[in-house]
């Protein structure tokens, strides 16, 4: 009967009883009594009701912020009549002169300090070109959709040209792009929050498309003026709700944007706005950018690497020095959101596509790699103000690298700088013989039977400026030349060798098939020193290694620290425990958990209770405290229970891969690095595939054998990579850096295929049969190992 019942706490006024008691019961709000109220919302601390009959939105409460919108910030302990001229959006509005003003309702609500009433100006009236919400609303948050409603109406490429009359008022205004794009066709609008951002991406798209249009030219001026001189430069660091985000997630749709004619006036106000967001606001859209869908996010992507690009082409032309700074300073804007935008997109698990989104190929036309390293390197050491060229002031920190160079390139410089070194040094020998003639290579000669020492052996004497030579790597009593395929099966058996169980080296976790530090060996920290060089020596070699090590090692290995999501990638069980303890919703944790800040290992068949901070068994986990126990754990599995181990392994590793370069990678792309990734795409394999001699791609056997290939089991499949490439994994840009080449072979179908891992090169005789075929190939793939000759 549109009665009120309000009950709940009532220290405010915000039950409306003209008091400040809570009610434990519903109360029925008396000066509310004979009124029909058909919407009602609550705040944390106040309350807005609306009475369609009256026209008259009510509100009691706190309202220090204003958001009682009565003018004041007083209190109101009893519902107050917010003075408007409101009618219910069911309602047809009456004929209005110009004199009058009306608001129809669509739906009111409230934040936790602010008040809400979705309104539009009446359909069968046009907004003034000076309309202005009226005075008593400024501390309520208001939409005027009326004009976007009205455009999204016309068909594109026939907009009346009085349409543009209402330009300015549209884009000048913040609110009314705000409101204009709501999905509120399942009522998502009224569900906005920080995960949510009641959106319809679809309609923006649509109205900027039918707005921004060629046979309209004076109105993409007219909306370009109106973003550039009033909406982007009145964007404010604080906002006065989340609502207010929506317009950072819109107006990239805008093709005003991606112009670049646009892209200093524009894209680049439009970035430092965003950059100068506070940390709250600015997390709230990064959740609404990690739900959006890839296309739309990319476009943003997209954009701002366009604008790198831009810029650099500008640099590249050659400026004035007085405008150097100036498209510096452009350049910082730009790599800066894209940090943001890589930091929101990139997953914290294994690395997947996010090159391909973020890296663009044309940068590397534009920038000198080499020259901006050793630039860099100077600032970094020397404190050297190195300004030579705008290439070298950002594309070598850690976001700018990451984001736009390939990591193949990339490090590609570095190691053909180490070779460039060993050669100049061989060459000063020749004129200065006080200096001793150095290999151009790190040579590896190992026996199979006692690969591990050996390597330890050779490794041991290896002076460190050896370690970032190219590695050639000779089996004692084989013949073959290492151009690659030895090298690659010598990092497979080493490998294969120290994780071996019986070393005790490494516990394995069912669960996640992973592997982590054992704390319970009993081999020296050479062996994972040795490891460590391993790892750091299939870098600098472009040489995938099978190691299934958590994420958190290359966390480790970059100097940052380890969290609960490394925990739930290692160990499943336990951290979704953990997540459990976090998000328990009641005070009891000490009764429902029984925890202190102890941990229960094994040793040897018997169970050690690890005390993780001091007195640990005296203090109990609870609600204030569980946060510290979580952290505390993370760090025991990571840190404190295997620090000597990983401190040999981190040793190891930086006496290849250490220095500044390091500082350039992140976690994800230098786990990548080292182990490759399993994105298989075998159509691509075979589109990419090379033939010599009789073979083409539609001879009979070619086709047998792909028929055969894309028969086999994954297993198989990943079995035939390790028998033609040396690895089962594929480098880290994918399937289209993998190259192989089938030739035929003499003899007849007896024979088997043979592989050149050195070349990914298969040997493939002349089968006419499709089940001889598979028989030898699976023959062949099942028995790789060996490079003798004989």
């Amino acid at each position: 009967e549109g009665g009120v019942f309000t009950f709940g706490a009532g220290g405010y006024g915000q039950l409306g009883h003209n008091s400040t008691s809570h009610e434990i019961n519903p109360r029925k709000v008396f000066e509310l009594m004979g009124s029909v109220v058909t919407q009602i919302t609550c705040g944390r601390q106040h309350t807005t009701a609306f009475v369609p009959s009256s026209g008259r939105i009510y509100s009691f409460g706190l309202g220090g912020n204003g958001q009682l919108g009565t003018g004041t910030t007083s209190n109101r302990k009893s519902p107050f009549t917010v003075k408007g001229n409101w009618l219910p959006y069911s309602i047809q509005c009456p004929i209005i002169t110009d004199s009058e003003e009306c608001y129809c309702v669509k739906r009111i609500f409230s934040g936790g300090d602010q008040s809400f009433a979705h309104y539009f100006y009446p359909q069968n009236m046009v907004p003034p070109d000076d309309f202005r919400y009226p005075d008593f609303l400024k501390q309520i948050w208001t939409v005027n959709e009326t004009f976007i409603q009205r455009l999204l109406t016309f068909p594109s490429g026939r907009l009346p040209v009085e349409i543009a009359n209402e330009i300015d008022g549209t884009f000048s205004s913040a609110g009314c792009l705000n409101g204009s794009f709501l999905a509120l066709s399942n009522d998502d609008h009224y569900k906005t929050s920080t995960r949510f951002s009641g959106v319809d991406m679809n309609a923006a798209r649509l109205l900027f498309h039918k707005l921004i249009q060629p046979d309209h030219a004076h109105i993409s001026q007219q909306v370009a003026a109106s973003l550039e001189k009033n909406l982007i430069p009145k964007l404010t660091s604080s906002l006065p709700d989340v609502e207010a985000l929506r317009l950072y997630l819109t107006l990239p749709e805008c093709p005003l944007m991606s112009d670049a004619n646009n892209f200093t006036t524009l894209a680049i106000p439009f970035g430092t706005a965003l950059l100068n967001l506070e940390k709250a606001p600015l997390k709230v859209l990064e959740n609404w950018w990690s739900v959006l869908e890839p296309p739309l996010f990319l476009k943003i992507v997209e954009l701002y690497k366009d604008v790198v690009v831009h810029l650099l082409k500008l640099c590249k032309m050659g400026i004035p020095a007085s405008e150097r700074r100036i498209l510096t300073n452009f350049l910082h804007t730009a790599f800066r959101v894209l940090e943001i935008l890589h930091r929101v997109f990139v997953p914290s698990g294994p690395m997947n596509h996010w090159n391909s989104g973020f890296q663009s190929d044309m940068i590397q036309d534009l920038i000198d790699i080499r020259n901006d390293y050793v630039n860099w390197v100077q600032q970094q050491v020397f404190g050297m103000d190195v300004n030579h060229g705008l290439t070298e002031v950002r594309l070598t920190s850690n976001v700018d690298r990451n984001l736009m160079l390939p990591a193949d390139t990339f490090t590609l410089v570095f190691f053909q700088m180490a070779v460039d070194q060993a050669h100049r040094q061989n060459l000063s020998s020749l004129f200065l013989p006080v200096f001793e003639s150095v290999n151009p290579c790190l040579i590896l000669m190992v026996r199979r039977d006692n690969i591990v020492g050996d390597a330890v052996e050779v490794l041991r004497k290896t002076k460190n400026v050896d370690y970032k030579k190219p590695l050639k790597v000779i089996f004692v009593g084989e013949e073959a030349v290492d151009a690659g395929g030895v090298r690659k099966e010598f990092f497979l058996l080493i490998m294969r060798e120290l994780l071996d169980p019986k070393y005790g080296m490494f516990r394995y976790h069912e669960e996640s098939r992973l592997i982590w530090f054992s704390d319970k060996t009993f081999e020296d920290s050479d062996l994972f020193h040795l490891i460590g060089v391993v790892c750091g020596l299939a870098i600098y070699n472009f040489t995938i290694v099978d190691l299934h090590f958590p994420l958190a090692l290359y966390k480790k290995l970059l100097n940052k620290k380890p969290s609960l999501d490394d925990l739930k990638e290692l160990m499943p069980d336990v951290g979704r425990g953990m997540q459990q303890l976090l998000d328990y919703p009641e005070d009891d944790i000490e009764e429902a958990f029984c925890l202190n800040f102890t941990i229960t290992v094994e040793n040897f068949g018997t169970t050690e209770i690890k005390e993780l901070v001091p007195n640990g068994a005296d203090i109990p986990v609870v609600k204030q405290n569980r946060q510290d126990f979580v952290d505390a754990y993370v760090d025991y599995i990571f840190n404190k229970s295997v620090a000597s181990l990983f401190s040999a392994f981190h040793a190891g590793f930086h006496k290849v891969c250490g220095g500044k370069v390091l500082q350039l990678f992140q976690p994800s792309e230098l786990q990548a690095m080292v182990i490759g990734n399993t994105n298989y795409d075998w159509k691509e394999l075979e589109k990419n595939t090379e033939y010599k001699g009789e073979y083409w791609a539609d001879h009979p056997t070619i086709k047998i054998f792909w028929e055969v290939f894309h028969e086999l089991s994954l297993e198989k499949k990943k079995q035939f990579l390790l028998f033609l490439t040396g690895s089962d994994r594929i480098p880290i840009l994918g399937m289209k850096c993998l190259k192989l080449v089938i030739q035929p072979t003499g003899g007849g179908e007896d024979y088997l295929p043979v592989a050149h891992t050195c070349f990914n090169l298969l040997d493939l005789p002349k089968y006419t049969d499709k089940e001889t075929l598979k028989s030898k190939l699976i023959q062949a793939i099942d028995h790789y190992e060996g490079f003798s000759l004989v």
